[in-house]
């Protein structure tokens, strides 16, 4: 698998480390516990298009989101990080 990083251009998969998923919403400090557990320990496994955190370890040390179907594999598109949480 190749991803495309906007810095360097299309790398190997190999030079990126996965986060995991950028879809949760990090809670408040004022949200109580059961905000708190549901946001650290339980993830939805969703089939089909889905945005996921990569770092671009071997490169430029970038954060990515990489939109990614996980029933195919196939690569949707890549945005950083940085300018999404903007």
């Amino acid at each position: 698998m190749r991803l495309n990083c906007p810095y360097c251009g299309t790398r190997s998969v190999n030079e990126f480390v996965p986060l995991g998923s950028a879809s949760p919403k990090r809670p408040t400090l004022a949200e109580p516990i059961e905000r708190w557990i549901d946001y650290v320990y339980f993830r939805d496994n969703i089939a089909g298009e889905h945005d996921e955190y990569f770092y671009h370890a071997m490169g430029c040390r970038s954060w990515l989101i990489v939109t990614r179907n996980t029933v195919t594999h196939e690569i949707i598109g890549t945005k950083i990080a940085r300018e999404v949480a903007a």
